[in-house]
């Protein structure tokens, strides 16, 4: 995260919630008034701190790693993956609605707007709507002069810290599940699938994609599998002889056909999971070969 940011120095924060509205999501601003603005600037001081606790440069996010959290990831605001949140933080449109708050079970996300009076650049910070929504089942209590009583308004909870935060150029992470829930990757990834096949494809030209366009679109890890290859760029230089002595190697069954190498459809999650390193083999044992699935890899530097 840049430092260049002092969140407590916001001039203005703006607060907002993003509402499903059955087919349709939107999101609309909340007033709230300078109590409530100065608990949202702590909570993004105390998302930024659990970042550089994690590490203080943040890694690139994967869409086919398994993550745990807290973590310290970034995506470009450019990347498909991060449209969402690039809408949020770019938006001029959104316009207050004091009523957004009627109905908590429609709230999806919230987010705060760090704006600074003399920097036309300003921060972003979403977080996933779990505790925040509407207390209504569990009665509130208060003291209301000498006794206690029951809070008859709609109550809602801020979280101690956020799940993301966007400046122009990144959108940081520090919980990927809310990353990866507000922003619909899914769905994004899917949408994705064929502007990611014909990248991998012009590194790749001697393999036949079509069989794997077509699965990667119905099934979210394999087109996440594809994501990654493209945003890592882990098909540039891959050998032709190599891949297919490593496609044997770990049972994936390819046919070079008319020289293009065909995947067969039983085999196109292990064929992406060679390209995403995540199938290998060793031999510790002497002409005992071991193959092996990686769930989560980190180069070795």
């Amino acid at each position: 995260m840049k430092p260049a940011f002092d969140i407590n120095g916001a001039e203005f924060v703006e607060f907002g919630v993003g509402l499903d509205e059955g087919k349709n999501e939107r999101f609309t601003l909340v007033p709230v008034d300078s109590t409530v603005q100065a608990v949202l600037k702590q909570m993004a001081i105390a998302t930024r701190a659990e970042m550089h606790g994690v590490r203080p440069n943040a890694t690139a996010y994967e869409p086919s790693e398994k993550y745990d959290s807290p973590e310290h990831l970034f995506v470009p605001t450019d990347d498909d993956m991060a449209s969402r949140f690039k809408e949020i933080h770019t938006a001029s449109n959104i316009n207050p609605e004091a009523t957004a708050l009627a109905d908590p079970s429609n709230i999806f996300c919230y987010f705060a707007r760090f704006k600074f009076r003399k920097d036309k650049k300003h921060l972003t910070a979403v977080r996933r709507a779990t505790s925040f929504k509407g207390i209504l089942k569990s009665p509130l209590i208060r003291f209301l002069g000498e006794s206690l009583r029951i809070v008859q308004e709609q109550t809602f909870k801020l979280d101690h810290d956020f799940d993301v935060l966007v400046d122009d150029d990144r959108v940081y992470i520090l919980r990927p599940a809310g990353f990866e829930f507000v922003g619909h990757l899914d769905a994004e990834i899917a949408k994705a699938v064929p502007a990611n096949i014909q990248s991998v494809k012009s590194d790749l030209p001697y393999v036949d994609f079509t069989a794997i366009q077509t699965y990667a679109i119905d099934h979210p890890r394999a087109a996440r599998y594809l994501a990654s290859i493209r945003s890592q760029k882990l098909a540039k230089g891959v050998d032709k002889a190599y891949l297919k002595k490593l496609c044997k190697s770990t049972k994936v069954v390819v046919h070079d056909a008319g020289g293009k190498l065909e995947v067969d459809p039983a085999s196109i999650m292990d064929f992406l999971g060679v390209l995403d390193r995540r199938l290998y083999q060793v031999e510790l044992v002497k002409d005992s070969p071991e193959s092996f699935r990686a769930s989560s890899r980190s180069p070795i530097t």
